[in-house]
């Protein structure tokens, strides 16, 4: 597979790790309430709001972490924090995994 093939799995590559893959952390992690806790890994993806905030709304050649307000490393250094919080727990481990998807994604570029 050459390299032009492979920009054509990203979007399903980046899809999945934002959806499917949370429900198996949910499963693997939070086994008692994994559909709670999946529902909740899904909604960390409002997250993204702060794309909003910026001009053009979508670029695909930018890279998220660092860019945007919720996406910076301040933000990835708090939702680190929430994972000591039994209460924060499941929307720390939605947020760090949303921003590791992001990372990944800034990869392909």
């Amino acid at each position: 597979m050459d390299l032009n093939s492979l920009q054509y799995l990203q979007p399903f590559v980046h899809y999945s790790l934002h959806f499917l893959v949370p429900g198996l952390l949910a499963f693997l992690f939070f086994k008692q309430q994994w559909k709670r806790a999946w529902l909740i890994m899904i909604a960390t993806m409002l997250v993204d709001m702060d794309h909003l905030l910026a001009t053009p709304i979508f670029d695909p050649g930018r890279c998220s972490i660092g860019y945007h307000p919720l996406h910076s490393y301040y933000a990835i250094a708090v939702y680190f924090v929430l994972l000591f919080f039994p209460k924060t727990r499941i929307i720390a481990v939605g947020l760090l995994f949303h921003m590791l998807t992001d990372w990944q994604d800034c990869q392909w570029h």
